[in-house]
């Protein structure tokens, strides 16, 4: 189908004046709206404003310009069909045969902080889906593009078709563009009923990013979704696993709790230490020390560049993964020697990404819910012993508060202000978990005299406090909200320990 006119008008300009040139260069006809055609004037592209085709003016502010008989109806009718060729010619439809159209940015806006529901609303397209869906219907006859990463292949098609698109481009395209407005809606439809909170049903739709050679285990098929690639940069390695994203993950969302220079190891999603100094090696050494045993094989994450010091050090055990926002010259060398370790850059973001829920698959459906994102900043930090905590141990506690939240359930922490000592994950038991902590803080010839414990949910018997004071801890931060808080408030006067309630919980089953 050769292409005389061409409809354009694109929130994302990224490239629209180049391929409006080259559209223009073959003698097609571009109608343009709002801000899109005055770009393309600047630009040097003639260009015939929307309200002349339509003969009717773009009114209430923008929201109603290309909803019109005139625009759908050159876009729909059927070429070479008689009933369809005769009305289009009495109602004075002019074909349209290709439609260049990007959708205002709304899932761009609902995730800036703070906004309002008003803003999301006016970021609300209407037209564009409209004549998306309209093009891609018709797409026997009309060319529809909705991502500027297609301009050079709708160019090149054009090229060597003089000055046609062939039918398997335009179903293709057509296709991406079903899917694009299928998502935009989901996106408006999943923000909307999260503001309003109606009972409704919730869908998702992301891209494929890779086919994954296999998922936790070989037998599994699996693949990757979304965006990944904008956060995270592989400099160096195999392809990234099943459980290597899953760790990257966990990571990355532990060490985002920290802005001090900070190093921590994970095995499994589980923290195994973590450690924070101005001296990232020294950073390294407190993460390492805590636990010399379970590293190996691990993933390493820092927030700071690795330097040639840091990287002997890191070298001297062997990790899956090593992860940084940058590697110094000699430090990325030393790296690139070890053929099975993935080197991972944490790519820096203009703003916070995106969260998805958090979904989890049960027997005949899905769980959801928001992600943990509680921080110090909602904490109540209520001291509920006679003891107030000294300014040593709330900065242990803030430690291991920050830690045990990326700890799975039951978790425990013997932190100090700087590093953990020993930790204790994934226990049927509170008790268990604080044993588990103590015996490896012991492996590793770590003393937990007066440090604070911190444990993701209350203490639901006085005995699991005891057996901190008994290791050697002198301050406690826990949730409370137990039947026996005041048991373990007295167990914890008895001692002479001083403990604080945050009133929140983290959970990590």
């Amino acid at each position: 189908m050769k292409i005389a006119r061409a409809l354009i008008s694109v929130s994302d300009k990224k490239g629209i004046a180049d391929f409006a040139r080259e559209l223009e260069k073959q003698g097609v006809d571009i109608i343009s709206t709002g801000g899109t055609a005055e770009l393309l004037r600047r630009e040097g592209v003639p260009v015939r404003d929307i309200s002349s085709f339509t003969a009717f003016p773009e009114v209430l502010e923008g929201r109603l310009k290309t909803l019109h008989p005139r625009v759908h109806g050159g876009l729909l009718y059927k070429r070479g069909n008689s009933l369809h060729e005769a009305q289009a010619k009495e109602c004075g439809f002019e074909p349209i045969d290709l439609v260049v159209v990007n959708l205002y940015p709304f899932e761009a806006t609902i995730a800036k902080p703070g906004v309002t529901l008003a803003e999301a609303i006016e970021q609300i397209d209407i037209g564009g889906p409209s004549m998306i869906r309209s093009a891609a219907k018709n797409y026997e006859s009309v060319t529809v593009v909705v991502d500027p990463a297609d301009y050079a292949t709708v160019l090149e098609a054009l090229r060597d078709r003089d000055g046609a698109t062939g039918l398997k481009l335009r179903e293709r395209l057509a296709i991406k563009a079903f899917l694009k407005t299928s998502d935009y809606d989901r996106a408006i439809g999943n923000f909307l009923n999260q503001e309003q909170q109606t009972d409704t049903s919730f869908s998702i739709s992301l891209p494929l990013a890779t086919r994954l050679r296999y998922g936790e285990n070989p037998h599994q098929a699996a693949a990757l979704y979304g965006d990944f690639d904008r956060h995270f940069e592989k400099l160096h390695g195999k392809e990234l696993s099943f459980n290597n994203i899953l760790d990257i993950s966990a990571a990355a969302n532990l060490l985002d709790e920290f802005s001090e220079p900070t190093v921590a190891i994970l095995k499994h999603t589980n923290p195994c230490g973590v450690g924070s100094d101005p001296d990232l090696r020294a950073a390294w050494e407190k993460a390492f020390s805590t636990d010399k045993q379970s590293p190996f094989g691990g993933v390493i994450i820092t927030n700071r560049a690795v330097d040639e010091t840091l990287a002997k050090a890191i070298s001297e055990i062997f990790s899956e993964v090593i992860i940084a926002p940058e590697f110094e010259g000699a430090a990325r060398r030393l790296f690139q020697k070890k053929k099975n370790l993935r080197l991972i850059r944490a790519l820096p973001t203009p703003e916070k990404p995106r969260q998805l829920p958090d979904l989890r698959s049960v027997v005949g459906g899905l769980l959801l819910q928001e992600h943990d994102s509680a921080g110090e900043a909602g904490l109540t930090m209520k001291a509920v012993t006679a003891r107030q905590p000294n300014d040593a141990e709330r900065a242990a506690m803030l430690f291991g508060w920050r830690v045990v939240k990326h700890v799975k359930s039951n978790a425990i922490v013997y932190a100090a202000a700087d590093r953990t000592l020993g930790i204790g994950a994934g226990q049927m038991s509170r008790v268990d978990a604080s044993r588990i902590a103590v015996w490896k803080a012991a492996a590793a010839g770590l003393s937990l005299k007066g440090s604070a414990v911190a444990s993701d949910a209350f203490f639901p018997f006085a005995d699991g406090l005891v057996a901190a004071a008994e290791a050697g801890a002198t301050c406690a931060i826990q949730p409370g909200g137990s039947v026996r808080d005041e048991e373990v408030i007295a167990a914890a006067n008895e001692r002479d320990m001083a403990m604080i309630f945050t009133g929140v919980r983290h959970f990590r089953h």
